[in-house]
């Protein structure tokens, strides 16, 4: 056990997953830059079949680091019947809480269950689209790219909404409506918000941005689809901490979801009252929060009426892949490397360093993009958070 734990915490090894990885996206933006300029203006029925193979093969590298690497599980509770007659077979419009670094990650693990990765979308800022590698791939999904300006983000989200709702196969479309990580700073700045506005007090939450969903709702209406309200927990108390330098170390995490489908139909139709049901979901969700982080147990304190346990088994897809991506980037890049290095050149061996640093540089800036900021907050400043 002492050698397993110090294999998966050695930087070297660190160092291999990430040239693996990124060299990965790289291979795999060529082809999705081929697939957009050779296949898209003819048939864009195609373009989205394929791409969704070619995003899941990059997604799913980061679901092995969850749930083959580290071991981490995952537990849902959904109502019973829902699970097996709707997840996975109609597009999702998912509202979930953004308190920890690796609650997407848990959500891609669960996708990827239900055999929807390669078709997550998600509502992001408009600077991750110019990232090499995650940031293109999501450009190349169809991810909505926001400026943050809302006389041009309004127009975004309508043009974008109607192209996904007419995906060919179900879409998870990801909606964090805090707008921001979850920070006890910027907690401050949100109370303060509500209060302000006449809005309930959240404890676990940031205030929810509506106008995003109440936006999106009316071009989705109509179509295949439901609105999931989620609500994803760590046990507070846990020695590991829910983190991806945690996970890139081996150590093992579990995480609880609490999932409720909802007919898009429930939703009012105005955009006052579409409003006001999404507050109204956070205060839901701010409940089981707060039974979870007392309890260990969402239904225990909340006043949620239980739902069902399910456990879905871990899928051999994502560590086929992530294997295969290794063999097909590591054996020639480390026989350049090692090349390089024995060439006895002073070039040859600062650019195979400048190649190894890159990488290691590229690893540590994605950690650093999904830690917590511990800085000042500038939740409702008109500033861009992380």
């Amino acid at each position: 056990m002492g050698f397993v734990k110090s294999f998966k915490r050695s930087t070297v090894v660190h160092l291999m997953f990430a040239t693996s990885f990124f060299t990965s996206g790289i291979i795999i933006n060529v082809f999705q830059i081929i697939l957009y300029l050779g296949v898209k203006p003819f048939s864009k029925y195609y373009y989205r079949k394929i791409n969704y193979y070619l995003c899941y093969s990059f997604y799913s590298q980061l679901v092995f680091l969850g749930e083959w690497w580290s071991g981490s599980t995952i537990e849902i509770w959904i109502k019973e019947g829902d699970y097996e007659k709707y997840f996975g077979k109609e597009h999702g419009f998912l509202l979930m809480n953004h308190s920890y670094e690796i609650d997407w990650l848990a959500g891609w693990i669960f996708c990827d269950r239900i055999q929807v990765l390669g078709n997550c979308k998600t509502y992001a800022k408009k600077s991750i689209q110019y990232i090499p590698t995650l940031g293109w791939a999501w450009k190349f999904a169809e991810s909505i790219f926001l400026e943050r300006n809302w006389d041009k983000d309004k127009d975004i989200i309508r043009r974008q909404i109607k192209e996904l709702a007419d995906h060919p196969d179900p879409i998870w479309l990801l909606l964090f409506a805090e707008g921001t990580r979850f920070t006890p700073k910027k907690h401050e700045v949100s109370e303060k918000f509500a209060k302000e506005k006449g809005l309930p007090a959240l404890k676990h939450h940031l205030t929810p941005r509506t106008k995003g969903f109440t936006e999106s709702l009316p071009h989705l209406r109509g179509k295949n689809a439901g609105v999931y309200n989620i609500q994803v927990a760590f046990d507070p108390n846990a020695t590991v901490k829910p983190t991806i330098s945690n996970l890139l170390n081996g150590e093992k995490v579990r995480a609880v979801f609490y999932m409720k489908r909802m007919s898009i139909s429930e939703v009012p139709e105005d955009e006052e009252g579409a409003a006001a049901w999404l507050h109204k979901q956070y205060e839901e969700k701010d409940r089981i929060a707060e039974s979870f982080n007392k309890t260990g147990d969402f239904f225990a304190t909340s006043g949620v009426e239980r739902t069902k346990l399910y456990k879905p088994k871990r899928r051999y897809f994502s560590f086929i892949n992530t294997l295969s991506w290794a063999v097909v980037t590591l054996i020639p890049m480390s026989y350049s490397f090692t090349q390089l290095v024995l060439s006895g050149s002073t070039l040859y061996v600062s650019i195979a360093i400048g190649v190894a640093s890159f990488f290691y540089v590229m690893m540590r800036k994605v950690i650093a993009m999904s830690e917590v900021s511990k800085t000042s907050s500038s939740y409702g400043t008109g500033k861009k958070t992380d």
